[in-house]
């Protein structure tokens, strides 16, 4: 594949890695295999329970619609701009279930189910119906989220939360005409609040305060009396019971995980959920009354949950074994297959299991994640995979790329250092007021951990990251007087944090606020967590890619980076893609990336 028409900026310092003849080649992956898959994400159960509406991933991100009966799709939208899926937000359906709302292009549009041009309504995201005929969204001004409430046939919205507030987190109930929202304080980013607006007086009442604490996710029962929401209160994300009045809060779940996607039974007597642990999902069902919770399946990576008629649950599933696909699952477990857009090769592919490993990083915790052994005798070189975020998680998810170099003979090893999800409130919080210094450490020591192995070999580790995960790589060589490892690949990634802070997005700069503060308030904190003033500490050859559409982490990030490593006369390669944002979202760049990290690899590694 010709991938010149995407690339921007190629650039090098040092010796170029060039393919090796020698290398070992993956028999049953290929990455442009891995590239064609499609991948089904936000899922929505139509008001009769006989529909889907979901995102389909394929170089647009399009909104679909399958009957549960016949499991035939049909394409409701065109043209729709790629988007990351942990970036995206769900199209949803009327009332009466002849229309979704969705956003793209930074506007909110309706458009008919049965066939019709979609209609721009405004600039906004999150669209909800709150009548056959009235939507509520998300609209940002003058760096201020407020929920605005718009008719269809005029387009003219009007605010509906108060100003002041950073909304998010809104579940509307046409019912019974009401919308919960989610207020995040801009004085205490540690915390979060349930809300309530009652859409015919227009008042607001405020039902969860717990200062330093996120109370998240709510869910109004069928009857319109409760509320069921996560809290981390008790050092987990569990599920939370509130009156619409704002009395007898209470913890419903005591399972020591964290709770996700809730949803209740039309009946009101049970809560669809996921339930998460050190990486892995369940999918259960937890008894509204006792709190008694059911497994329903077990493994992998559940998202995009919904009640669907015959008390079936719509869900998006996938695994280390299998790609995403939209599935409905019967109450003892059965899965069935509603969509799923995977090419026949990747279905007969040969998919390496993963063992969990821990290790413990220079202040004895303990660091969990999921260790990935190649076929043969070994010693076999590696790579040290740090997810971004830095609040998520590496877990049983579907990992193609990881796949596909497994399979040539690396070992693969996703880590999640402090700071990752599913292992409690106190360690997702261990990284906070220290970002770059012991989350580093904690990838260090990874190294230490597999050089240890007598299976590895301890001279040929690299660590690979995008977003966090690749200002963890670039840190990790900055910082490391060892120089564990043999090379690094930072893909769309941080190199100073107050870079970050001055350019990114809101978003990405909120999160750097609620976990580090603001540059003004510990600038010594941001210094000694950006690797870019220790690049003269670097003496391993590092790949760098970056989108030029990127919001979130600025293209200038790498820029300045690449500016270092040239003045000190530092090994690089450098590539930018023009038409990528924060994700390489296209079938182009996507591969052309992979094919730069395959010969990098293998020239520094195998």
């Amino acid at each position: 594949m010709d991938n010149s028409f995407w690339l921007g900026k190629d650039e090098h310092q040092g010796v170029r890695s060039l393919p090796r003849p020698d290398a070992p080649k993956a028999k049953t992956w290929s990455l442009e295999a891995i590239a064609a898959v499609e991948r089904p994400h936000h899922a929505r159960v139509s008001p009769d329970g006989s529909q889907v509406s979901f995102t389909l991933d394929r170089d647009t991100s399009d909104i679909w619609v399958v009957d549960l009966e016949s499991s035939k799709p049909l394409r409701i939208t065109t043209g729709r701009d790629p988007v990351a899926y942990w970036e995206d937000d769900p199209a949803t359906w009327s009332p009466d279930g002849t229309r979704l709302a969705y956003s793209a292009d930074g506007s909110v549009w309706v458009v008919p189910v049965a066939g019709g041009l979609p209609k721009e309504l405004g600039e906004g995201s999150g669209p909800q119906w709150i009548s056959d005929e009235e939507l509520i969204y998300y609209a940002e001004r003058d760096e201020e989220t407020r929920i605005v409430r718009c008719k269809v046939e005029d387009g003219w919205a009007r605010a509906i939360t108060p100003s002041g507030m950073n909304v998010g987190g809104a579940a509307a109930s046409a019912r019974h005409r009401k919308v919960l929202f989610v207020d995040y304080p801009s004085d205490d980013r540690s915390s979060s609040n349930v809300w309530l607006h009652d859409l015919e007086d227009g008042s607001d009442h405020q039902l969860t305060d717990e200062p330093g604490m996120q109370d998240l996710g709510p869910s109004l029962s069928p009857d319109g009396i409760l509320i069921a929401f996560t809290s981390e209160r008790s050092g987990w994300r569990e599920i939370h019971l509130v009156g619409i009045d704002g009395s007898s809060v209470r913890q419903l779940t005591e399972g020591s995980a964290d709770f996700s996607s809730l949803g209740w039974s039309e009946d009101g007597s049970r809560i669809v959920a996921v339930v998460s642990h050190r990486g892995v999902d369940d999918l259960v069902v937890v008894d509204a009354t006792s709190g008694d919770v059911t497994g329903v399946v077990g493994g992998g990576e559940w998202s995009s949950v919904g009640w669907a008629t015959g008390d079936r649950i719509v869900a998006v599933h996938e695994s280390q074994k299998a790609p995403a696909r939209l599935v409905a699952v019967t109450q003892d477990g059965a899965v069935e297959p509603i969509f799923e857009g995977i090419p026949a090769s990747i279905r007969v592919a040969n998919y390496t299991p993963y063992e969990e490993a821990t290790y413990r990083s220079f202040d004895g915790m303990e660091i969990h994640g999921f260790l990935f052994r190649p076929a043969g005798e070994g010693p076999f070189p590696a790579v040290v995979y740090p997810h971004g975020g830095p609040t998520g998680v590496y877990g049983d998810y579907w990992d193609g790329h990881a796949q596909y170099f497994i399979e040539k003979g690396y070992a693969w090893f996703g880590i999640n250092f402090r700071g990752s999800t599913t292992y409690g409130r106190d360690f997702e919080r261990a990284n906070r007021g220290g970002w770059g210094v012991a989350d580093t450490e904690d990838c260090l020591a990874a190294a230490d951990y597999l050089g240890d192995l007598d299976w590895i070999d301890a001279a040929r580790i690299g660590i690979f990251g995008a977003s966090y995960g690749s200002y963890m790589a670039l840190a990790s060589l900055a910082r490391d007087p060892q120089h564990r490892f043999a090379c690094a690949v930072a893909k769309y990634g941080d190199s100073d944090m107050a870079t970050s802070w001055a350019l990114g997005d809101r978003g990405g700069r909120e999160d750097l606020e609620k976990m580090m503060g603001s540059p003004a308030e510990d600038r010594q904190a941001y210094r000694e967590g950006s690797p870019l003033w220790m690049v003269g500490n670097i003496e391993r050859p590092i790949l760098v890619a970056h989108g030029e559409q990127d919001d979130r982490v600025h293209p200038s990030q790498s820029a300045q980076l690449v500016d270092e490593l040239k003045r000190l006369d530092k090994t690089f390669e450098y590539v930018t893609y023009p038409t990528e944002g924060h994700g390489l979202l296209r079938v182009g760049p996507q591969v052309d990336f992979y094919q730069r990290l395959e010969r990098f690899l293998d020239w520094y590694l195998m």
